[in-house]
């Protein structure tokens, strides 16, 4: 987890839900997100030290697809980079919840600069997330 002071700035992110109880499983049980300040149409989650919000909405958010190495990749989407065994753990976990990937893990630019692990997936309203891991994280950016 990201510790308050870090010299990497923390972020906020608000994304629409249609049910705070799906919400609370997937978010809280599924991925192991600690829970913070809620009230009846917002839950707050602490994504590895940085500020996520749950917000009931009863419109789902319209989504686009593009094509990413013969994938439809979602747009909008979110997600964390992280090191390759959290990446692989998290991945497992996902797979023993019985969670369908909209990609499944696998790894981009092998052998490559730039090389990285990636999966799909979407919460319980259709928000579409991104896990990655690079393989040197000094290529995160890497052109």
């Amino acid at each position: 987890m990201t510790v308050p002071g870090s010299p990497v700035p923390r972020f906020h992110l608000a994304v629409p839900v249609d049910d705070l109880a799906a919400a609370r499983l997937f978010y809280g049980e599924v991925l192991g997100l600690e829970e913070g300040r809620s009230a009846e149409t917002w839950v707050d989650w602490n994504l590895h030290g940085h500020q996520f919000v749950t917000h009931l909405s009863p419109k789902p958010a319209p989504h686009i697809h593009n094509p990413v190495d013969g994938h439809e990749v979602p747009v909008p989407h979110f997600g964390l980079l992280l090191p390759v065994p959290e990446f692989q753990k998290l991945a497992d976990r996902l797979r023993t919840a019985g969670l369908e990937f909209v990609i499944d893990p696998y790894v981009r630019f092998e052998g490559e600069k730039g090389e990285q692990w990636t999966m799909f997936l979407l919460d319980p309203a259709g928000n579409a997330l991104e896990f990655k891991a690079f393989a040197d994280d000094s290529q995160v950016f890497a052109a």
